[in-house]
């Protein structure tokens, strides 16, 4: 069973001390030898976090799976937004997370995926009214999860069936990278949201595309690639379904971009349309 603690302290239950964890309190989860201690790493520009002690740089013998593995699919229609219950360290050395929810749980079974703030993650465990999702270290490096906190609220979406409706656009929960929001301002009863990312992530996107931030499928409206931002705007309706309009300037959001410009970027690359040109 995981054990619930504040990511922010590193002890069983929150704490009001702004000071950072000491070796006493990680020796109380977990038994760290002195050369596993010497991987882990505080990232100096982010607050203490249990799950940053999992995001260490990736051992070099060592290789992910192939990202281009489609296993299931998404339409960035968020479903519900569930809570944070449970964060905790698994048996198996990852990091399991335990989240509230009731609309994804219908028909849910083991090994299942559900889409969490946009990243597509296998259900371990459920009953009634949560289900649990391991976390590996990759995952943490490369998404906004790391962030979260028991009572961070969160955007749910199971993977489709061939009988969906397509609502959204094509999303694999395969998240490219993370964005920083950098204003929300509001117009009237929308809001418009300006995201800064890097140059790798921002060729892909392009005015009236759609992109997924956070799981949810939108609308690019404009790109600055002087400033490596783009921006988009929520209406009243999705601001209410979403987690985006809950957070803060200077926080991130997972980012998958449309996979139709990596194909055609990959095709262009390869030499497929002079190949098809000397014919």
């Amino acid at each position: 069973m995981a054990v619930s603690f504040s990511l922010t302290s590193l002890s069983p239950t929150p704490q009001t001390s702004s000071s950072g964890p000491t070796m006493a309190t990680l020796n109380t989860f977990y038994t760290i030898s002195s050369k596993t201690l010497a991987r882990f790493t505080f990232n100096p520009l982010s607050k203490p976090s249990a799950l940053n002690l999992f995001a260490k740089p990736p051992l070099t013998h060592l290789r992910s799976p192939p990202r281009n593995t489609i296993r299931s699919l998404f339409t960035g229609i968020v479903e519900e937004m569930g809570e944070v219950k449970q964060l905790g360290a698994s048996d198996g050395g990852g990091f399991d997370m335990r989240i509230g929810a009731a609309t994804v749980l219908d028909g849910v079974r083991l090994g299942d995926s559900i889409a969490v703030n946009g990243t597509c993650l296998t259900v371990t465990e459920f009953d009634a009214s949560h289900f649990t999702v391991g976390l590996a270290p990759e995952t943490l490096r490369k998404t906004s999860l790391v962030e979260l906190e028991p009572g961070s609220l969160v955007n749910l979406e199971r993977a489709v069936l061939p009988t969906s409706r397509m609502g959204g656009h094509f999303l694999q929960g395969h998240v490219d990278g993370t964005g920083e929001i950098v204003s929300m301002v509001p117009e009237e009863d929308s809001m418009w949201i300006k995201v800064k990312t890097t140059k790798e992530i921002l060729k892909y996107v392009v005015p009236k595309g759609y992109i997924a931030v956070d799981g949810t499928s939108l609308t690019v409206v404009d790109v600055f690639d002087d400033e490596e931002c783009f921006n988009f705007m929520l209406v009243a309706y999705t601001q209410q379904k979403v987690v985006i309009p809950l957070k803060k300037v200077g926080q991130k959001v997972n980012l998958e971009v449309d996979i139709l410009g990596k194909y055609v970027e990959r095709l262009l690359s390869s030499g497929f349309v002079d190949s098809i040109k000397s014919k």
